[in-house]
């Protein structure tokens, strides 16, 4: 289609070639050009309907209500992330609304007085993935009931996004498949999908071996393919930066900081953040900063050629397992965000991430492996004196510390291979007398 009496299409992304489709098309890559789709929105429509203010009362008026959907950090903003869909086909589990933690003992500690945790993972399964699946499953849920003949949905997963698909998809009553990587995710991931009923497929391969499937499957047009690469997610998640700036009086932070994997959220915060600007209910842009794991971090290395080259790799074993990506599918949406946000990309090895996490959890965090990374890159981004104590932080904590309880179990236990837990605090086995808790304690706690 080229031309639209909707209020929001998927566009092609290429500046050359700009092609239009429908939301209900199934269609992940243009087929002009084979370039990624975005959602587009009319935002001549959107800027005539309410002023910046009257947008800003009516997201106020709707924030954590009961009124079906309306009550969703999603669907609050209906008009801003799927326009045209009734209420009746959307499938919400009230994600969003999600807390902004000021942590304000932790960011002391670091020197950064107004350091703030967007903490995604508190929602329904557990991660920010939630944000854009609500989207997803219910314009699939819209196409259903419109006569598509989709039998199910699929995504290849390392973990949050199989866990977000299938909950969304038990909800909806629309068949689901996973495909993951056999042994690369944790048991507490694995488990999820398989709770709400998926079919569960454990491939002997890695992230982007399951994503190579998963499009190939994809290309029969009873299975919808549910990854990021459908940018349908990333309206969902585009969110996350509305929620920050509502969060915080509608004033906008200095730094964002996001730990990126396949890299849909850079982009998608990117155009959250946009939209605000275009439609006056903010006046500036704040930096982002891409945080990736040194055993995957492929654009990490064409950030430090000015983006020139950009190469696939084949990642390594991370502790980060869901970032453990090598070839992100949103890589070329994501460098266009970077340059239009002044972005920096930064690295944190295995022992960096790890460590990371511990020091926030004993400021009373329980920090996931990727948030780690988040800040490991700004404790280094701090270092470089480009973040600095004058400016307003958020970190993306991308899902909830207790999908992850086995590498907390084992940081404290010493026994991470290859890293060196400064920060551990195993249990002291004692006899049960009093005198002897006496004695450690004062050994533990001093004087």
């Amino acid at each position: 289609m080229e031309k639209t009496d909707r209020n929001a299409w998927f566009q092609c992304i290429n500046e050359n070639c700009r092609k239009r489709y429908e939301l209900d098309e199934i269609v992940y890559k243009c087929n002009a050009c084979g370039n990624l789709l975005e959602v587009v929105h009319d935002m001549a429509r959107l800027a005539a309907m309410r002023s910046p203010g009257a947008w800003i009362s009516l997201f106020e008026k709707r924030w954590k209500s009961t009124e079906f959907p309306y009550g969703s950090g999603i669907w609050g903003k209906k008009e801003w992330i799927l326009p045209d869909i009734d209420n009746d086909s959307i499938v919400s589990l009230y994600e969003g609304d999600t807390n902004l933690c000021f942590v304000k003992r932790y960011g002391d500690y670091l020197g950064m007085p107004e350091l703030y945790m967007k903490m995604c993972g508190n929602s329904h399964t557990g991660s920010f993935k939630d944000l854009g699946m609500t989207v997803l499953v219910s314009q699939v849920n819209h196409m259903i009931r419109h006569g598509a003949q989709i039998k199910a949905v699929a995504c290849a997963s390392t973990g949050d996004t199989s866990a977000a698909l299938s909950a969304y998809c038990a909800c909806a009553g629309i068949p689901s498949i996973v495909l993951l990587p056999k042994g690369k995710i944790s048991v507490a991931q694995l488990v999820q999908p398989i709770a709400n009923n998926s079919i569960v497929l454990s491939l002997e391969t890695d992230f982007d071996g399951c994503m190579k499937v998963v499009q190939e499957l994809s290309t029969r047009p009873e299975f919808y393919l549910a990854n990021s690469m459908n940018s349908l997610r990333i309206e969902g998640q585009k969110s996350i930066s509305v929620e920050i700036v509502q969060q915080l009086n509608w004033e906008v932070p200095d730094f964002v900081v996001i730990p990126g994997g396949n890299l849909g959220n850079v982009s998608a915060l990117a155009k959250g953040f946009r939209m605000m600007k275009e439609l006056g209910t903010i006046n500036k842009l704040p930096r982002i900063v891409l945080a990736q794991a040194e055993r995957a971090n492929p654009l990490y290395q064409a950030y430090k050629s000015g983006y020139e080259n950009f190469h696939p790799m084949q990642a390594e074993k991370t502790l980060a397992s869901a970032i453990q990506i090598g070839n992100p599918v949103s890589v070329k949406k994501a460098i266009v965000a970077l340059k239009e946000f002044d972005g920096i990309v930064e690295q944190a090895s295995e022992s960096e991430i790890a460590n990371a996490c511990a020091e926030a959890d004993r400021f009373g965090m329980f920090t996931c492996p990727h948030t780690g990374v988040a800040l490991a890159a700004l404790r280094k981004i701090m270092k470089q004196g480009i973040i600095q104590p004058k400016h307003r932080v958020v970190v993306i904590s991308t899902a909830h510390g207790l999908k992850f309880s086995d590498f907390k179990v084992r940081y404290h236990e010493r026994t991470l291979e290859g890293v060196d837990c400064k920060l551990a605090n195993p249990p002291i086995v004692l006899e049960p007398k009093v005198e002897r808790i006496l004695e450690a304690l004062e050994q533990k706690m001093g004087r």
